[in-house]
């Protein structure tokens, strides 16, 4: 089992920057792809970004492509998020994810980032 605790959400304007963070425990010798989703209020959950374990592969949504970054030290056991250029439709509850295989097996309880315009 891998526990994941997100970290860094907040309140910021449009235009604003925020880093989250992803602290994996647990069976975290296990080479896992990391993604992370976020759900705005009555939505479905999205995908966001996701890196595998190497961090030669990395897959952006269309909406965050060029604002979004997405790295990971698995030193640490931590993914990070910097969103840059924020915009209120950002706005949702982020939470990571770990797989190995095609499913996301593994999900923290998310951080919330809201976007005032």
């Amino acid at each position: 089992q891998v526990q994941l605790v997100e970290s860094g959400g907040g309140l910021v304007q449009a235009g604003g920057s925020l880093r989250l963070s992803c602290a994996a425990s647990g069976r975290t010798s296990l080479r896992y792809t990391m993604g992370w989703f976020r759900q705005a209020p009555g939505k479905e959950r999205e995908f966001v970004t996701s890196i595998s374990w190497s961090g030669s592969s990395i897959a952006y949504a269309d909406s965050v492509k060029g604002r979004f970054l997405i790295s990971r030290d698995n030193a640490k056991n931590t993914v990070y998020l910097q969103m840059n250029s924020l915009r209120p439709e950002d706005t949702g509850v982020y939470s990571c994810a770990a797989r190995i295989a095609t499913v996301y097996q593994h999900w923290g309880q998310g951080t919330q980032v809201t976007v005032s315009s």
